[in-house]
């Protein structure tokens, strides 16, 4: 009998590792069953013309190997380059709080990321330290980069912002990509550690995600509105503006994205959201905060999930960025799908013609369209990345 256990114990185990974190993943990523979106031979060609990035893709949490098209999620390099994505943003995911959502969220809560990790066998060292997991998930993206220079480069300067868009001039599709953090709970409260992710190539980073953590207060956590920043979280925005990393407001609460703003002289991102006019959800600033965000010359990236925009096909997303456009004009505006988000989309990234075609439905011009598409995006890191030598 004992022997029985002992075998249903390993079956079960082996099933754990070789298949939980795949059926996690084709449950969370979801994209919507749907016929083929109508693209015109004209949005074709002109979105064959525009240089597309976006801010926001958590495929790094997951499992699966990016080279390779999938099925399942979002993202991968073969998707990315049917998209004809330039740059993509990959976010490292360290921390997500069981019974996850959008109003209140104890950040002692059981941790999600850590039962995945496990499942997932990645190093020992990331299972319980938030630091490790960042990075080696920023390991797992150098390597993909290491062993396919010709498909993916990662971005750590403007040097390496000009040679990748200067090779995809000369004909190369190649994807420049580029480290964020989701949260500075990644840092696990040692200032020392921002050093070690900027060293790292992270060049991008959250404060909050969906739960207080040691720099202040999520838009998702306990504080509520009452909650800035901490003593700590001013050592690292004023230590991120040294280092030249890109402060992203995404899942701040209001208090600490409008204490940030008064302590910076740099511009800022939101990058994976909606405008509250529009889409009138908790995960959404009031808009008030975001003109005052674009008036200092900061980007909002538009999600592409329905509790961002209210509307999650293309056609809903084009309704989104063109509010966006009308609230803080179309320099301040980009896209941030958070793919691979644990999210449901109605699209995946080689699908983003869709996007192009409804953008055109909703009247925006080709100039609008380039900007919104990936020339903002481009802009502001040509300002905000560290000079530095191509990589």
């Amino acid at each position: 009998m004992r022997l029985i256990l002992l075998l249903i114990l390993a079956v079960g185990l082996v099933g754990f590792f070789l298949f939980g974190p795949r059926i996690v993943e084709k449950v969370q990523n979801r994209v919507v069953s749907h016929d083929p979106w109508p693209v015109s031979p004209a949005a074709r060609a002109m979105h064959a013309r525009l240089i597309i990035g976006d801010w926001h893709a958590d495929s790094l949490l997951w499992d699966r190997d990016l080279a390779q098209r999938s099925s399942v999620g979002h993202v991968d390099l073969p998707r990315l380059r049917e998209g004809n994505v330039a740059v993509q943003v990959f976010t490292t995911v360290t921390k997500s709080p069981a019974g996850l959502n959008y109003d209140t969220n104890p950040s002692d809560a059981r941790d999600d990321i850590t039962l995945l990790s496990i499942a997932q066998l990645r190093p020992l060292e990331s299972w319980f330290d938030l630091t490790e997991r960042a990075l080696a998930q920023a390991t797992a993206l150098k390597a993909l980069a290491d062993d396919r220079p010709d498909e993916l480069r990662l971005i750590r300067s403007r040097a390496d912002l000009a040679q990748v868009l200067a090779d995809r001039d000369a004909g190369s599709t190649v994807i420049g990509a580029i480290l964020g953090a989701e949260g500075g709970h990644a840092l696990s409260g040692d200032i020392a550690n921002l050093d070690r992710l900027h060293d790292a190539g992270f060049r991008l980073m959250g404060l909050t995600h969906f739960f207080d953590n040691e720099l202040g207060a999520s838009l998702h956590g306990e504080a509520g509105g009452d909650g800035g920043l901490t003593e700590f979280g001013r050592q690292v925005v004023e230590r991120m503006v040294e280092r030249r990393m890109i402060i992203d407001l995404a899942h701040a609460s209001p208090k600490m994205a409008r204490e940030v703003l008064a302590m910076v002289d740099v511009p800022v991102i939101v990058s994976h959201t909606g405008t509250h006019g529009h889409c009138p959800t908790h995960r959404n600033f009031p808009d008030d905060l975001m003109r005052e965000i674009t008036e200092k010359g900061g980007l909002i990236g538009i999600g592409f999930w329905e509790e961002v925009t209210c509307d999650a096909t293309p056609k809903g997303v084009a309704r989104a960025i063109a509010a966006a456009v009308a609230l803080v004009g179309e320099d301040h505006v980009s896209i941030g799908s958070d793919f691979d988000g644990a999210i449901e989309t109605s699209f995946d990234v080689s699908e983003l013609p869709a996007l192009t075609q409804a953008l055109i439905d909703e009247g925006l011009e080709e100039s609008a369209i380039a900007k919104v598409m990936g020339r903002n995006m481009i802009r502001f890191l040509e300002r905000a990345l560290p000079e530095g030598p191509a990589s």
